[in-house]
Parts: C-alpha cells; structure tokens; sequence
C-alpha cells in the first residue's frame, strides 16, 4: 500500500508541479543538432534524427533521485525494451516503442508527449471511461500479447485466474511506464488533446472499403518496400543493435490490439512507414499493405466478446469478424 501511496501521489504531482523535473527549467536537454516539431522528432526522419531522444530520463540531470524519478526511469526503460524489461507481462517481441517510435517523441508515429493528463477518457472499445494505467494495461495485454500466457499455461483454468498471470492497474510495471507518461506531460495541459494526438489517421474519404483492398497487391509492395527492416517472414531484421518488431505471429500483437485493426494499421504505415523515409508511401499503399499484414496469422486475443458490447464492430476488425 505504500509503494501505491507513493505512485498514485506522485503521477498527480508530475502533472501538476515539478516533481519528477526537480526545477522549473525543465529538463536540461542537450542542445538539437536538427530543428525539433515542436517537443518532438520531426516526422520527416534523417538518419541524423531517426534515434534520438529529446527528453530521456536517463540523462536528465534535473531529474533527481527520489523513489518517483527512480519510477519515471524504470517506465523509460520497460518503454524502450518491454520484453525485457517488463518479461511477465511481454509474451511477444513488442516493445511500446515499436509502435511509439523514439520513446513516444516522434511526429506523426503516435506520440505520448502530452497525453497523460487526457486521462480518464472514453474508449468505445471498452465501452467506458479508462484511466491511464487502464490504457496501459490494455498495450500490454494486445499489443505486447500479453495474453499469451493464457496460451501456454498448463493450468486449464487460467483464464478463470487472470489476476496471476497479466498486469492490472496497480502492477509495479504499469505504474512505472504512467510515471514516464507522466512526466512527458508535466506542463501541457490537463484534459486538452495536444495538437500532434490523432494525426495517425488516412481520411476518411482515401479509405478503400475492406473487401476492396488487395491483399496481393500488398504482399508485392510489403516485399519492395519493407523487407529490408521486417524481412519476408515479417519478423524483422537484425541491423547492428536494431530490430524491427514482428509484424505476426506469436511474437507480435495479438488479435486484439489496435494495430490488427486495416485502417489504424495503414495509418501507421502511411505517416511512420518506412522507418527512414515515412510518408513516402501513398494513402492507397499503406492500406494495401495493411490487408496483407492483416490477412497473417497472430496470437489470439481470448476476450474479444467483451469488447465493442455496446458499440458496433469496427468495419475493419478484421479478426472479429472471423471470430463472430
């Protein structure tokens, strides 16, 4: 309870003052040898601007050493390297920065600088207002395929027993990653979208109608422009230090996640894709090679019939309409 205490009092203390920066300067972050959009790494990504990190807690002098700065650097570090860093809750090769690229601080690739005081919100997928820990509990649980240890478990009531085997709101893991959201939030403000939130999306009217796209079309252009980084097993490439996430199969998200969805994926694609030349290819492509992506098989999310129970089906999840 104390370690909770201490967690809870601390999120609120990093949105409202500065807690976790240990001044009123900020982080003293290093001087940029590229313009910054805003807070974030621009969208048009270099090989100078493709890594870097604006705010990393880990060489923020200012952050200081109390036991909430010790949590904003352990969520940096579960954010950055999730199958290590948070191994019981990860049975995937996912980590959050695979689809949050640089740490959450890259334009148009789903940026987390800003977000944390948004919370709670109303996610139609759950058909109720979540808190931050919930939406955080939800990525690890479908887009780390944290589920997965439903999968293997010997126990044939495990799923009955989910409290044992996947993270809650009060796991010390979730509470870690909310304290670096949090602390990428301290000073935005609290309960207003920040302009760069929702610019993942294609419009709604250069969307293809499912049935329509080609998924064939999309292997060809998956094979042109993606192998170099995913491979064509998809399940990445080995550069140096550098690995592209899985894009299916076990070890990549399951069918429940947002990313399994054609459109969500396709507007990653679109805007984040390919990693050193996002943006290069055309809203039709980017769906074409989402159908593909998406017609592959993944870990199953096991309570997908308690999702969407009072919204309508989402035209392009695709996995839950196999299911009912």
């Amino acid at each position: 309870m104390k370690y909770l205490k201490y967690a809870f009092v601390g999120l609120a203390l990093c949105l409202s003052a500065q807690a976790c920066r240990g001044g009123n300067d900020g982080p003293r972050r290093p001087k940029a040898r590229y313009a910054l959009a805003g807070p974030l790494v621009p969208a048009a990504t270099t090989m100078v601007t493709a890594w870097d990190i604006p705010d990393n807690p880990l060489n923020d002098s200012t952050l200081g050493n109390s036991p909430l700065s010790e949590q904003v650097r352990w969520g940096y570090r579960i954010f950055v390297d999730t199958p290590r860093q948070a191994a019981r809750f990860t049975h995937s090769r996912m980590s959050c920065n695979n689809c949050h690229l640089n740490a959450g601080q890259r334009e148009r690739s789903l940026p987390v600088v800003g977000v944390a005081g948004l919370f709670p919100e109303y996610n139609a997928r759950a058909g109720r207002l979540i808190s931050l820990a919930d939406r955080i509990v939800d990525c690890f649980i479908r887009s780390e395929n944290g589920t997965g240890s439903l999968e293997d478990s010997d126990d044939p009531s495990a799923v009955e027993n989910v409290r044992d085997l996947l993270p809650s709101p009060t796991s010390k893991e979730v509470l870690a990653v909310a304290a670096y959201l949090a602390w990428l939030s301290k000073g935005y403000p609290v309960g207003q979208n920040p302009a760069w939130r929702g610019r993942n999306a294609i419009p709604a009217d250069r969307l293809i109608p499912v049935d329509k796209l080609d998924g064939h079309k999309g292997e060809g252009l998956f094979t042109e422009k993606c192998t170099s980084c995913h491979g064509a097993d998809g399940q990445g490439v080995q550069i140096g230090d550098k690995k592209a996430g899985p894009l299916w199969g076990p070890d990549s998200w399951n069918d429940g996640a947002g990313a399994a969805r054609v459109y969500t994926l396709a507007g990653i694609i679109r805007y984040a894709m390919p990693y050193l030349d996002p943006g290069s290819l055309t809203d039709d492509e980017a769906q074409h090679i989402a159908a593909f992506i998406t017609s592959k098989p993944r870990g199953r999310y096991p309570f997908k019939e308690k999702d969407y129970a009072s919204a309508s089906i989402p035209v392009d999840a695709v996995y839950y309409k196999a299911q009912r």
